[in-house]
């Protein structure tokens, strides 16, 4: 097969027998990242309001379609399901670009804002920014959006948004683990084993809120951050109020994406497990609630992000395989 033949790929996932449950299969990946077989190339866009955004590129064939990633909470470029994801498009040279957001890269942005699920709006900056940079008009390559997790969300949001306009900007999408209810995700989080990701998401959280208060004295209550213990406290007292929310259960209700599935007119695959620990089964919807272009994929195994496939020690192939046979067969 030409290194440029993309197979067509319609296994159903099954999780390796000797990685049982949602738990596990959320957690392993994390701590066996693969190894990149690639260089990333860092860029800065200044942004009018005085802050920046850093995005890392993969260069690849100049007539190759391009995909677009956006991280989950507290990710980055060396997030374990994006490396997986690249090292698989560069086997056929397709470009990528992990789009950082604010404050996500390494550096602390500039602003008090920081971002947050619902933030449509910096999708749409960052997806008019890239292609209006690497579309050649005589010759536009197809551009596809990947989005995980948090960044999934938003992105869902933004493509329900804005319907016909979307396929303007990007031929296909996919989105892996997304909270799509985030007051379920939010109050599945605050129970039992998944206090232990919501310890790991705070420590970031709060370390970077902290700065923010050496930035901006009085920005919010440092009491009430230096005690609060669960993701609902954290947007009550810093994501909610920085970013224009009444309060936590306003930016939920107004951020998550399930409501915007039925408005998706771009071919979207929506991949998300059942023993997901982040996102209950039963909230998932079903075809019914999703638009024609929305394709649902819920295997019962894989946990959040995770889809690790094969013998021990495994591997992330499964992921990245599904997602790109879509684009090459369903979104042309």
């Amino acid at each position: 097969m030409p290194e440029t033949a993309i197979p067509l790929y319609t296994q159903p996932y099954a999780a390796p027998s000797w990685l049982p449950g949602g738990n596990s299969q959320t957690l392993y990946p994390y701590f066996n990242k693969p190894s990149p077989l690639y260089h990333y190339r860092r860029e800065r866009w200044e942004l009018s309001d005085g802050d920046f955004i850093d995005v890392d590129w993969v260069d690849g064939s100049s007539t190759a379609p391009l995909v677009i990633f956006f991280h989950g909470l507290e990710g980055d470029s060396s997030s374990h399901y994006i490396l997986s994801a690249i090292n698989n498009l560069t086997k056929y040279r397709w470009r990528s670009a992990v789009i950082h957001f604010r404050g996500c890269s390494g550096s602390p942005n500039r602003l008090s804002r920081a971002y947050h699920a619902g933030d449509s709006q910096e999708i749409d900056w960052m997806l008019r920014r890239i292609t209006r940079q690497t579309q050649q008009p005589d010759a536009p390559q197809p551009v596809y959006a990947i989005g995980v997790s948090l960044g999934g969300n938003a992105l869902l949001k933004w493509l329900g948004e804005q319907g016909e306009n979307a396929k303007d900007l990007v031929s296909g999408a996919a989105t892996v683990s997304v909270p799509l209810d985030l007051a379920a995700a939010g109050l599945a989080l605050d129970q039992g084993f998944n206090l232990v990701y919501t310890r790991h998401f705070l420590n970031s959280l709060k370390d970077k809120a902290f700065g923010k208060l050496q930035q901006f004295p009085d920005l919010f209550d440092a009491e009430a951050l230096r005690k609060c213990v669960s993701i609902y406290d954290f947007d009550n007292i810093v994501t909610a109020p920085l970013h224009g929310f009444r309060d936590t259960d306003d930016y939920w209700r107004q951020s998550s994406s399930k409501q915007w599935l039925p408005h998706i007119k771009v071919p979207t695959l929506v991949i998300n497990a059942r023993n997901d620990p982040f996102m209950p089964a039963s909230v998932l919807p079903n075809p019914a609630e999703v638009s024609a272009e929305v394709t649902l994929e819920f295997p019962e195994q894989g946990g959040h992000a995770g889809f690790i496939q094969g013998p021990f020690p495994g591997a992330l192939s499964w992921l990245p395989q599904k997602i790109l046979s879509f684009f090459q067969y369903q979104c042309s």
